[in-house]
Formats: C-alpha cells, structure tokens, sequence
C-alpha cells in the first residue's frame, strides 16, 4: 500500500523555523521525484519545494527561496522541509507528493492532485 505521511507542522512565530517530514511507504522515495506543496484557504496550492530523483536537483518558489531547503534520506525513505525565517504568509496546510517522471521545476510548476503519491498534510501556522 503506496503512503506519504507529512509531520513536523506546528505553531511557530515569525522568524521562526521548523522541519517538515515526509515518510513514504509502500515504495521507494528515491525512484520518484518529490514534492512539497502548500495551500492556505482560499488560496491556489503551490508547488513551494520539490527535489528530482536523478540528481537530487532541487527547485523552489520565489516566495520561498534562501529560506526554505528540500532534503531527502534514502536511507529512512523520507524528504525533509527545513523552513527558515518564517513568515506569517507562511501558514498554510503543507502537503508531499512523488512523481515517477517530473523534473523539479515541472513538479513544482504542477500543484494537482497526485492521488495516492499525495500525503494528507500537516498545518503551518506563524503567528504571533
């Protein structure tokens, strides 16, 4: 049974960080190319972090950039968001997703619905 399951949300305050994990089971992380996306409400998910499964080329968001770094341990079959200098524009659901055939930069540039390759999410709030 294919799963991506996100933790490591949590309340933090501007300027704060925080590290986001995504657990896979039921494959292999490493043959797929992985994602972070986040939507806040009533706004459009975005694609903020995603890693290539070839090179371990990373892309991200303008809006994250210098702040947020993608990571993976094989190892452990997980993909890490370390966020730095959070910002309350921040908060939102964060969500992982694999894609057996994406670049980085295409995954990123494709926040839809990746089914069962899609986590459940884990909540993100900067607040004061």
């Amino acid at each position: 049974q294919v799963q991506l399951v996100e933790s490591g949300g949590g309340l933090v305050q501007p300027g704060g960080s925080l590290r986001l994990s995504c657990t896979a089971s039921g494959f292999r992380s490493e043959d797929f190319s992985i994602g972070w996306f986040r939507q806040a409400p009533g706004k459009e998910r975005e694609g903020v972090a995603c890693i290539y499964k070839r090179d371990g080329s990373t892309y991200y968001s303008d809006s994250v950039y210098g702040r947020f770094t993608i990571s993976r341990d094989n190892a452990k079959n997980t993909v890490y968001l370390q966020m730095n200098s959070l910002k309350p524009d921040d908060t939102a659901s964060y969500y992982c997703a694999a894609d057996v055939l994406s670049t980085a930069q295409a995954m990123c540039a494709t926040p839809r619905n990746y089914g069962d390759y899609m986590g459940q999410g884990t909540q993100v709030t900067v607040s004061s």
